[in-house]
């Protein structure tokens, strides 16, 4: 992380995680290929009104991955090797309670957060609750698997990473059909297998994440070694808290905007689902990119190395550019074709009221309209992430907010009630904001901060 030329070092920390994401991706977009293929457009909706708590469980993790990750990055970059240690085996820990957590609201909050939406119709509320339940009490798997990347990434080891996600993924490709539609020896199970088939590849990539933490060198990790101490709690939570409220509003903005759409019709509803499936094949290997340079500008941070930060944040915008201008190609020449992979059979398309022909109708014109943020969002992610790594994370939260509670849903709510056919401008507008919050910090805040180094 100090010696390797800074291009070749993005990238040689970049691309697995921007390959096990897009590989991570197949988790969010399989299940609804499924589910609306073999189940009914009704659980297609019942898995949209579920995303929120997804994104949020999601959110938690990976908000907290980020102060593990930028923590040990920088213990590692100080040559404090049993201080490095010791984060490594505090971040099972605090993901073993934040586990505990997701069973909770399972076990008790499910069904009356799925009622919210679906009160009057109890195919999607039976689905929703049910599909809940299982992720949220099984995710054990996923907590685990999130302590081991992070652990395993800040120490540059960034293929295990891939390794591990591609095999939860591939596992829940398998198991996604044959559970839902009862292939074979399996039961038929609808909604509820493509949850079971979920967790079963986070338990297989938890299962590979501990095989291969204790096998690293770079982090002496012991199980048996462990001390609490809450310092290291606080430091971590000092720089992850930001991260996760900053992630946590695509769960404020998916639950309001599910609401919000309700009142127009059931079509916005689904198109606002599946427009979250696909576009994570483009952001995740933004989110990827971000992940791999968040260590390397908190490791040469840490050893005062300025000229390499510059390097890897030039680069990085660069990449990202790059990956979402395709993003917006691909959105408004075949936004049709996209939307298709969720069509629904004929059988099961007679158990629903709301047919194909209306999500078409609404969804192309959506995606080219919400694809315009993509080039916006590029540059505003990479800062974001630089803002984490350099240890003003709440630069990263004010930005987020900027975006989403302040810009995002009131001019959304606007558009509901005033001009409906225009509540996807909202997200343009949004990132643009987002965009010109996040060049004002950089130049104002860590362009400074980056020079002092010197």
């Amino acid at each position: 992380m100090g010696v390797m030329p800074v291009r070749k070092l993005v990238l040689v920390m970049s691309w697995p995680m921007m390959l096990s994401m897009l590989v991570q991706a197949l988790y969010n977009i399989v299940d609804g290929v499924f589910v609306a293929q073999y189940a009914s457009p009704d659980a297609f909706l019942a898995l949209g009104y579920a995303f929120p708590v997804q994104s949020l469980m999601i959110a938690i993790c990976a908000g907290t991955g980020v102060g593990v990750n930028a923590i040990l990055a920088r213990r590692l970059g100080e040559k404090k090797q049993a201080e490095a240690a010791e984060v490594a085996t505090h971040s099972y820990f605090i993901y073993l309670c934040i586990w505990v957590l997701f069973a909770l609201f399972g076990l008790f909050l499910a069904k009356p957060f799925i009622g919210l939406y679906a009160k009057d119709n109890a195919v999607v509320l039976a689905g929703g609750a049910s599909y809940l339940q299982i992720v949220a009490i099984g995710s054990i798997g996923m907590c685990m698997q999130f302590s081991a990347e992070r652990i395993l990434q800040a120490s540059g080891n960034s293929m295990a990473c891939m390794f591990i996600q591609g095999a939860g993924a591939l596992f829940n490709i398998i198991f996604d059909p044959l559970l839902i539609a009862g292939i074979g020896p399996f039961p038929k199970m609808g909604i509820a297998g493509a949850a079971v088939a979920t967790i079963g590849g986070q338990f297989l990539g938890m299962a590979l994440g501990l095989i291969l933490v204790k096998r690293n060198k770079v982090v002496p990790f012991r199980f048996r070694d462990f001390r609490f101490k809450g310092r290291i709690v606080g430091n971590i939570y000092r720089i992850g808290l930001p991260s996760i409220a900053m992630q946590s509003l695509t769960t404020v903005m998916v639950s309001i905007m599910n609401l919000l759409l309700q009142e127009i019709s059931d079509a916005h509803v689904f198109v606002l689902t599946a427009y979250f499936k696909i576009q994570s094949f483009v952001f995740m290997p933004v989110f990827g990119l971000n992940n791999g340079v968040i260590p390397i500008v908190s490791y040469n941070y840490g050893a005062r190395e300025p000229d390499r930060i510059r390097q890897a944040v030039r680069f990085s915008l660069k990449l990202s550019l790059a990956i979402l201008c395709f993003g917006l190609l691909l959105f408004w020449t075949i936004p049709g074709p996209l939307l298709s992979v969720f069509k629904t059979t004929d059988a099961a398309q007679a158990t629903s009221s709301l047919s194909f022909s209306q999500v078409l109708a609404v969804g192309v014109p959506a995606l080219r309209v919400i694809s315009l943020s993509f080039p916006i969002a590029a540059v505003a992610i990479i800062l974001i992430g630089v803002f984490q790594a350099m240890g003003t994370p709440v630069l990263s939260l004010f930005c987020s907010l900027a975006r989403t509670l302040i810009v995002l849903l009131p001019t959304a709510a606007l558009f509901t009630f005033l001009y409906p056919a225009g509540v996807w401008a909202a997200f343009p507008i949004a990132e643009g904001l987002s965009l010109i919050v996040a060049v004002y910090f950089y130049q104002t805040r860590t362009k400074s901060r980056i020079a002092s180094l010197e």
